[in-house]
């Protein structure tokens, strides 16, 4: 068993009995940053470590990126060997919000080419439905020794984009709601609207009412009708800051529509400079 997209609950009950995996929880809430740690200190899927999306996941020191810039490859290193990671290691990243923030330590993990690693489909409401136990003692994993680079080609930031805009080649995809891409409302972010030729494809129409990703194929019809003449490869995606953004791309990946890559400010990094143009229309 060697998921790289996304795992069932079972499954991934399977597989812990089977091989090594690291569990990775990723719960998180953006109204009270501290939520995820305490849910996951009340109970989480045995063996698991925690991920804190602002300090582990994200650099907050770093201005004009987005609200959740990501980390230099040697931070991310040391949360890898602090968890106790290797080359090689099968990794399940879960949340609590059907993959929303599961999906960006999926991406982050296949920037530094680990292809073994899959989001919990359905998250932890899954794992529950499933039966499966939960604990509330924390791992100790052993140190590892981690030194890891991101692959910057797959990494989109402003400069690129704009460039990129100019390019009907491209295909910018924005995955917040649709009326934060019209800008008809805006809780996060202190403008609204969107990057200017940007389409919308809102992250929660991956998934079916009971809160898992559609079949694959699917997925796949709805982005082909979505892409139209553009490549997968050349699909950009974004959200608020980078962080939903990446459950499109997992959609995607999953459909078996490949390539696409990650505008890593997203909305927030766009805005920093209030030169770049903001639209408020749907395009």
């Amino acid at each position: 068993m060697n998921p790289q997209t996304l795992i069932g609950a079972n499954d991934l009950s399977a597989l812990r009995r089977e091989a090594d995996v690291l569990v990775v929880d990723c719960r998180s809430d953006l109204a009270d940053p501290a939520r995820g740690a305490r849910d996951y200190a009340q109970g989480h899927i045995p063996g698991a470590v925690y991920a804190d999306l602002n300090g582990d996941l994200s650099d907050l020191s770093k201005h004009g990126l987005g609200r959740h810039p990501l980390p230099d490859a040697r931070a991310f290193s040391a949360v890898l060997g602090r968890w106790g990671w290797a080359p090689g290691t099968r990794v399940v990243a879960y949340d609590e919000a059907s993959g929303a923030y599961a999906s960006r330590l999926w991406w982050m993990l296949r920037l530094i080419g680990a292809g073994d690693v899959a989001v919990l489909d359905g998250g932890l409401a899954a794992w529950r439905a499933a039966g499966l136990p939960l604990q509330v003692e924390s791992p100790e994993p052993t140190p590892t020794e981690v030194g890891v680079e991101f692959e910057n080609a797959e990494i989109v930031y402003t400069p690129q984009l704009q460039q990129m805009l100019q390019n009907p080649q491209f295909l910018l995809l924005d995955a917040r709601a649709a009326p934060r891409y019209r800008g008809e409302v805006e809780p996060i972010d202190p403008v609204a609207g969107h990057v200017p030729g940007a389409r919308n494809r809102p992250f929660a129409e991956n998934l079916g009412l009971d809160g898992r990703f559609k079949p694959a194929a699917a997925l796949r019809a709805e982005f082909l009708a979505l892409l139209g003449t553009h490549a997968p490869g050349d699909v950009i995606n974004m959200c608020g800051s980078g962080v939903t953004a990446c459950h499109n791309l997992l959609a995607m990946e999953h459909a078996g529509l490949h390539g696409g890559r990650v505008y890593a400010p997203s909305w927030s990094g766009w805005i920093a400079d209030p030169v770049r143009p903001v639209a408020t229309h749907p395009d």
